[in-house]
């Protein structure tokens, strides 16, 4: 096969090369498989160390004069505008290109972004340089995700795919819980210097983005081996070849699988009210905490923490029900998390302001324990339903709507409510999210039900949707 990304240099896809011996290709192929995933759940965790530092150290900076709430939201924002778009366009390049170089390049220079926050005094004395320099940060973060995409769909089949993104899934809960802890350490030892929170998770950053060179590599051909839904017997949802989605042409693949495509434009518009709620708690939580609760730094970080560590339980949750209870159909289990959702925000803010400040934490935990399914959802739907040779692309332009849409509600959107409404104003706004976002999730769920009736035709006599693959390791 010819290199679809031969105009990428030392980025482009490695050609196929000969098929390994059949005893080569079972001895290789588990340990390849372990070893790539390993690298994109170490490789994804770490670009969550470096990506919402800003978010952990906002109240320390606000009580230093250094940034209103509204200053914080534009700053906040100007990551999450450039990572959707970067998610999607970066996507297009990562479709034909080397993941194992594209990746770890990504977080390296995040690192470097993150470096010159701490260590660039004018970055910190200019609202529009901080953002500036933070939108380039939010670019190439757009270069985890593609990657990872890829490597999930030409290394796991149909079959399987939904519990490994799950899993995978919960790297950014990993990292996002990391950072936390790095930048609390970091600020302990350097007597709260807010630029610590920046620095150091960057320095740990480097080292992950050098082992995950050293474990990934681009798909199963690049090193000899059967494609995966030959090694597992399992065909793929849309069977398309790869040669043939190249031969479009970029904008060819974009009309046909995505702008044209009802699913993924669903997919796409759901994931702007799941990120609106996604980062309308997340950011927010140090200063809602401090500012209403009357929580200190450390308690505001410790919310920030808990909110990532109970996404983990929450995705793997989401992800075993949508397999065992609703027989891959992950509207049903989408459907469920965002009804609860909406209840879990309504007693964070509706908790009396004298509460113990623990049971606001306990209350952030649901919180994420519930976003984060239809987070991983959304992505593994788009993913799931596009030929393998445009995953990334389609997962992407829903990431896109998510980030550049979502969060611009959720970062210099709430900073606008809050200042000029309140908070009460606030959260009954991202109730009425949850509420959208449930109706797009049915809509979506009509759609799903007619993909799946026609890939179980398409199985033909296969053990499909659901039930357990072929044994294969």
């Amino acid at each position: 096969m010819s290199n679809p990304g031969g105009g990428l240099g030392f980025l482009s896809a490695p050609p196929a090369k000969p098929r390994l011996p059949q005893q080569e290709v079972e001895r290789l192929y588990p340990r390849l498989r372990m070893q790539v995933f390993t690298g994109i759940f170490l490789g994804y965790a770490g670009f969550y160390l470096i990506r919402n530092n800003l978010t952990l150290v906002s109240a320390l900076m606000k009580n230093q004069g250094l940034m209103t709430d509204l200053e914080y939201g534009i700053i906040a924002n100007a990551v999450l505008l450039a990572y959707g778009f970067s998610k999607f366009f970066s996507a297009v390049v990562s479709d034909r290109a080397n993941a194992r170089y594209f990746m770890p390049l990504g977080l390296a220079l995040s690192a470097l972004m993150n470096f010159v926050v701490a260590f660039v005094p004018a970055v910190a004395a200019s609202v529009s340089l901080f953002a500036s320099v933070m939108f380039l940060n939010g670019w190439v973060q757009g270069m985890g995700w593609p990657p990872s995409g890829r490597i999930l769909v030409y290394w796991f089949s149909t079959r399987e795919r939904g519990w490994k993104t799950s899993i995978w899934n919960c790297a950014h809960n990993v990292g996002g819980a990391g950072v936390g802890a790095a930048a609390a350490l970091a600020l302990e030892m350097t007597g709260n210097d807010w630029r610590s929170a920046f620095w150091f998770p960057a320095l740990i950053a480097l080292g992950v983005a050098l082992l995950t060179f050293v474990l990934l590599r681009d798909r199963p051909e690049a090193v000899g081996l059967p494609p995966i839904e030959e090694y597992r017997d399992d065909p793929a949802k849309v069977e398309v070849r790869d040669e043939a989605v190249h031969r479009m042409g970029i904008w060819g693949v974009i009309r046909t699988y995505i702008l044209t495509d009802r699913t993924i434009m669903l997919l796409a518009v759901c994931n702007v009210f799941v990120y609106t709620l996604r980062y309308g708690v997340l950011n927010w939580i140090p200063i809602f905490l401090h500012d209403v609760r009357h929580a200190d730094v450390a308690e505001g970080i410790t919310g920030f923490a808990v909110f990532e560590l109970a996404g983990i339980v929450g995705t793997l949750l989401c992800g075993w029900i949508s397999d065992r209870v609703f027989n891959g159909y992950r509207t049903g289990a989408g459907k469920v998390f965002l009804g609860a959702l909406a209840a879990a925000i309504a007693i964070y803010w509706l908790l009396p302001a004298a509460a113990p400040i623990w049971i606001s934490i306990v209350m952030v935990a649901i919180i994420g324990g519930l976003i984060y399914g239809p987070v991983m959802l959304i992505g593994l739907q788009a993913i799931d339903l596009s030929p393998r040779a445009v995953c990334g692309q389609a997962a992407g332009f829903t990431g896109l709507f998510g980030y550049v849409l979502g969060a611009t509600l959720a970062s210099s959107g709430v900073g606008l409510m809050v200042h000029n409404f309140g908070w009460d104003f606030t959260f009954v706004a991202l109730i009425l999210c949850t509420v959208v976002a449930w109706i797009l999730m049915a809509m979506v769920g009509k759609q799903e039900r007619a993909l799946m009736e026609a890939h179980d035709l398409r199985c033909n006599g296969l053990k499909c949707n659901g039930q357990e693959a072929a044994p294969k390791p």
